[in-house]
């Protein structure tokens, strides 16, 4: 098999600029289920909300570097799994703990939350952990993670849309109860065409690759979703909110890995082919086991 730390992919930069852009768009229209209400409520009783950013941003990343090292993969394998372990929740997160019967409303807080503390958490797990991992770190001396540019990227992307939503929602509700739930089907479709046209350049590299990262997306995907549970359960929380927390934490905003890789890691194969699989992977996945779970209800 050929080394995937020598491969780089073809991503022009307006196709990068038109990423940026729908993922925008996305978090825009998942910030038009907020209120500011919401955050008040949150901060009155912070333990839900603590113990999945404790989850998303400690737990998950260190749990990821304790599984490469127990399976020793390529390095831009190991850090494209440390990347994304790194990254927020995913927008669909929302969507899939409302179909679980989980506690929606602590999603999407948590999605916001952790939007936010992404702008300096994110490349802080990125470089911490990726040089703990040898093979790893000549590629990260050969990449210079500016935090200043990794925050302008999130604040454009993913906050001025949070804040916009938000305030939307808030001076004109009807609107945003309107144009919510078309908005947020249409943007998830265009954004999952979007990954595969922009994967159709390199698709015979993909494919030669898909099944042997596969496993290991499928192993992390897995690590992630216990991980969730875990923490929410060793917390004393109700099923309602581990519903969320496990959700939450098993997807991983991997549209923002994909915006990283090709930004700051020149597209690098190894991490490209894990964040484009954990894309399909952990929407497959969250379904189904929103599916399983949803059979009973959720205990508040």
């Amino acid at each position: 098999m050929k080394d995937l730390d020598a491969v780089v992919l073809n991503f022009s930069a307006s196709s990068l600029l038109l990423m940026n852009a729908i993922l925008a768009i996305v978090m825009f229209s998942i910030a038009l289920d907020l209120k500011t209400s919401d955050f008040h409520r949150l901060l009155r009783a912070p333990k839900p909300v603590l113990t999945g950013l404790i989850a998303q941003f400690l737990l998950l990343p260190g749990l990821t570097y304790l599984l490469i090292l127990a399976l020793q993969p390529q390095a831009s394998i190991a850090l494209g799994l440390i990347l994304v372990a790194a990254c927020p929740g995913g927008n669909i997160s929302n969507f899939i703990t409302h179909r679980a019967g989980g506690n929606a409303a602590l999603s999407v807080s948590l999605t916001a939350f952790a939007t936010v503390g992404a702008i300096v958490i994110t490349p802080l797990n990125i470089a911490f952990w990726g040089q703990l991992y040898a093979p790893a770190q000549a590629i990260l001396q050969r990449v210079h993670i500016d935090p200043v540019q990794v925050g302008v990227t999130v604040s454009l992307m993913l906050i001025l849309p949070l804040v916009l939503g938000i305030v939307l929602n808030n001076r004109r509700p009807v609107l945003a109860n309107r144009v919510r739930h078309p908005l947020q089907n249409l943007s998830m479709l265009i954004f999952l065409a979007f990954v595969v046209l922009a994967l159709a350049a390199n698709w015979g590299f993909f494919l030669d690759y898909a099944q042997y990262v596969g496993a290991l997306v499928v192993v992390h995907n897995a690590l992630a979703l216990a991980t969730g549970y875990g923490a929410a359960r060793l917390a004393g929380l109700s099923s309602y909110d581990r519903r969320a927390i496990t959700i939450e934490t098993g997807i991983q905003n991997s549209g923002l890995g994909l915006v990283l890789i090709f930004g700051f890691f020149n597209g690098l194969g190894g991490m490209a082919v894990v964040a484009a699989l954990w894309g399909i992977w952990h929407a497959v996945s969250g379904l189904c086991l929103a599916h399983f779970i949803s059979r009973t209800e959720a205990q508040l």
